[in-house]
């Protein structure tokens, strides 16, 4: 019989386990994923935020917009080719790699801890205590997800191909959860779209850890599918339209 403890190990290597599948495919991440609204990035961190931790920053889609004079970000991922795409793009921030459970940050020392598409990847016990353990007395916990708008037909067709991922399954079961000593969350959302090609739709399709772990024949009929049904919607100025809702939570430490 496997013991609790061993079974929420089993669950965090999993966890790692699928985040670092995405350092392999970090060129089709960083050109597929979106970026996020500046408006939701301003209400999820304070704006005299002077140090802020990324978590699960990925290619640093979130890590971009959270650099600001005057701030030191630090990105977190457990995966280090990840990490390295990161630096490339942004050279002037700091790269640790780590875990939501497991920062490598010292104890009340930073303003602001965000994850961007990744707190499904966290035990949220565990990550609300290190969270808490990493702020600075009424510092903020930040998640943000991009989800897209399947209220549109072909949208929902195109998660359908796809296969639903951990994300949108969480904010679909009621959004996440935070633990104590965290405060209850605020929420906010804006919808909003991003013209894309039809080739940036096919690498936001093949940056998804379902797609990414696929086996070969399954991955090309996955990316096929999606390729067609981009080329479905094309508008006359050869871009795709793909509709965002963007989720956005905060809880205050302390």
């Amino acid at each position: 019989m496997t013991s609790p403890d061993s079974h929420d190990g089993t669950i965090e290597r999993h966890a790692v386990s699928a985040a670092r599948s995405f350092g392999s495919h970090a060129a089709e991440y960083e050109r597929g994923r979106p970026p996020y609204p500046a408006e939701l990035v301003a209400w999820l961190v304070p704006g005299d935020a002077t140090t802020v931790v990324d978590v699960g920053a990925g290619t640093g889609k979130l890590t971009a917009a959270l650099v600001a004079p005057g701030r030191t970000v630090v990105a977190v991922d457990p995966d280090a080719q990840m990490l390295a795409a990161l630096h490339g793009r942004l050279p002037e921030v700091e790269t640790r790699e780590g875990t939501g459970e497991s920062l490598p940050v010292t104890d009340a020392s930073v303003d602001a801890v965000t994850f961007g598409q990744s707190w499904h990847w966290v035990d949220p016990a565990r990550g609300s205590a290190e969270a808490a353990r990493v702020l600075r007395p009424g510092g903020v916990l930040g998640l943000i997800w991009n989800i897209r708008d399947e209220r549109v037909a072909w949208v929902a067709e195109l998660s359908t191909v796809m296969h639903h991922s951990a994300a949108e399954r969480l904010i679909d079961g009621g959004g996440p959860q935070v633990a104590e000593p965290l405060g209850s969350l605020e929420t906010r959302e804006v919808a909003w779209e991003r013209r894309m090609s039809v080739e940036d739709v096919v690498a936001m399709a093949a940056s998804r850890s379902y797609v990414i772990t696929a086996e070969p024949d399954r991955r090309t009929r996955i990316l096929d599918a999606v390729r067609d049904l981009a080329r479905s919607v094309v508008e006359p100025d050869g871009l795709v339209c793909l509709p965002y809702v963007t989720h956005a939570y905060r809880a205050t430490a302390g």
